[in-house]
């Protein structure tokens, strides 16, 4: 057992300093969830092998992980018709390990993380914030003095992460009756996002901040069905998100968010919306979003429209979707969404808030930006689920079982 706690203690050090390591280091999350869900997979094992196969096989039986299941079944199906199952193989290849990671770390972190961990997170978090807008405001002086690239931007992946964690960390804190200190995480976090050069971080604290709120003060349906109306036009919309604000943005918008690069965006969501209706069916195949302006698909697209397919991603993860799934992703999309909603349903207030708050900051981050299988992005969502259901145990070490990850 005493190996065990060692190796609890040292999960949730790794658990509680991710938002830091990726100031510094501002691709490392899927690293440090690694480290952390190996640490709590080995104690676990130590403490009781038997217990772990079900904590980890018990959460495979609900209807949420089967649609999930289904989902990635299927973009694992599209691989037979990828034109570029090399680089669609590369992107599974730094997916898949992640999530695997971060399911690891929901399921058996929950009722093992030691009680300094989250007090841990929190300076964790604070220094981070600082970080960020020191330097920032330094211009640059930490990159220059670590030799490492001097651009702004380098601190949006850590702003996004910050996005995501702090909110289910600060729920953990308030529970553990640390509210000062579970103030102080948003605070912190917030100076972070709000200093960062990021819009789409930017987006994601307001969604997330105005969405607990809402919950906090309205019924629990009324919560529940604003969430799943923001998730289920995220999705439907999302091939036409380009024609519909071409035709709704004013000048004076672009100029606001010249920093965004909204104009690039439109007309990038535009072409891969274009591609998603010659071929809305089945997609071009998982990870070929990278390469899509070399697809089949592309090819029927006007030539003014064909450039931008170049980019590298849609810069929505809904729409990635879309171009690389097809129908039936989207549906097994949404209909993993509405399972997940339902689950969050049955959590108590702070809890429920605290959950949504979470999901209208990752959908509102996915729809403007990133690579939807980006293994940062993957890590740090696997980090603040984590955190989620730490919260109605404080986060303390509990010798008792829990069920899976919601």
């Amino acid at each position: 057992m005493r190996a065990a706690g060692r190796m609890y203690a040292a999960g949730g050090a790794l658990l509680a300093a991710m938002p830091l390591a990726m100031v510094l280091a501002n691709r490392s999350s899927p690293l440090v969830v690694g480290l952390a869900a190996l640490a709590f997979l080995v104690g676990r094992w130590a403490e009781d092998a038997s217990a772990l196969r079900r904590a980890l096989l018990s959460p495979l039986r609900t209807p949420l992980a089967g649609a999930a299941l289904a989902f990635l079944a299927w973009a694992l199906v599209s691989l037979a018709w990828s034109p570029f199952p090399a680089a669609s193989l590369r992107v599974l290849g730094e997916f898949l390990p992640t999530l695997l990671a971060a399911y690891l770390l929901a399921c058996l972190a929950p009722g093992r993380i030691p009680a300094f961990a989250p007090r841990l997170g929190a300076i964790a978090i604070a220094l981070a914030g600082l970080l960020i807008a020191v330097d920032l405001a330094s211009d640059l002086a930490l990159e220059r003095a670590l030799g490492r690239r001097v651009a702004a931007f380098v601190h949006n992946r850590p702003a996004l992460t910050l996005d995501l964690v702090a909110g289910p960390l600060a729920l953990v804190l308030w529970k553990d009756r640390a509210r000062g200190l579970a103030a102080a995480t948003l605070a912190f976090a917030s100076l972070g996002v709000v200093r960062s050069i990021s819009g789409a971080a930017q987006l994601g604290l307001l969604a997330g901040a105005a969405m607990a709120t809402l919950a906090l003060s309205l019924p629990r349906r009324v919560g529940i069905g604003l969430a799943g109306l923001g998730l289920g036009l995220a999705l439907i919309l999302a091939p036409v998100e380009g024609d519909l604000l071409a035709r709704a943005m004013p000048e004076a918008a672009h100029e606001r968010l010249v920093q965004s690069s909204s104009r690039a965006r439109v007309a990038i969501a535009r072409s891969f919306g274009a591609a998603v209706a010659a071929d809305p069916w089945r997609g071009a195949g998982v990870g070929t979003s990278a390469r899509f302006a070399e697809t089949a698909v592309a090819q029927t697209v006007q030539p003014e429209m064909r450039v931008l397919l170049g980019v590298g991603h849609p810069h929505n993860s809904f729409l990635q979707v879309w171009a690389e799934l097809g129908l039936p992703g989207a549906i097994l999309a949404a209909l993993t969404a509405m399972l997940m909603l339902a689950r969050i349903a049955r959590l108590p207030r702070p809890d429920r808030a605290a959950a949504l708050g979470l999901v209208a900051c990752a959908a509102s981050i996915a729809f403007v930006e990133h690579n939807g299988w980006a293994a940062w992005w993957t890590a740090g969502l696997g980090a603040a689920i984590t955190w989620m259901r730490a919260a109605p145990r404080g986060g303390a070490i509990v010798r008792s079982e829990r069920d899976g990850p919601a």
